[in-house]
């Protein structure tokens, strides 16, 4: 799949809104709040957020024959920081939980597109 097919685009646009809204809520609210806010399991997958996003948008981008293994992945993490985000609440935490839902699902749909060469 090329990557100027508007379906690639999208999830690539969605990784990097997503990386830098996870980016921006873990260093300007989560770790400024503390408490479970700023637990290691919460930061880990904040950050582990952070990178597969930026991982995943990168593949896509250079157009990875592994983009799909990829964007599977990066769909799990997702998932996994939009429930820790859920969990804790507030403002900050359902904007992070809202976009890692639209990442994860764009993820996943770009994960099937093609197989794995």
């Amino acid at each position: 799949m090329p990557h100027d097919d508007a379906r690639m685009n999208e999830c690539i646009r969605l990784c990097w809104e997503c990386r830098n809204e996870c980016q921006t809520a873990l260093y300007q609210h989560c770790l400024t709040m503390g408490g479970e806010h700023s637990g290691k399991d919460h930061v880990t997958l904040m950050a582990d957020c952070i990178q597969a996003c930026q991982t995943a948008a990168d593949f896509m981008t250079r157009c990875s024959k592994l983009y799909t293994a990829e964007c599977a992945a990066c769909a799990d993490v997702c998932d996994a920081c939009a429930l820790s985000c859920e969990r804790i609440g507030g403002d900050f935490m359902i904007r992070c939980t809202e976009i890692c839902r639209r990442c994860a699902q764009s993820c996943r749909e770009m994960s099937k597109t093609m197989e794995i060469a």
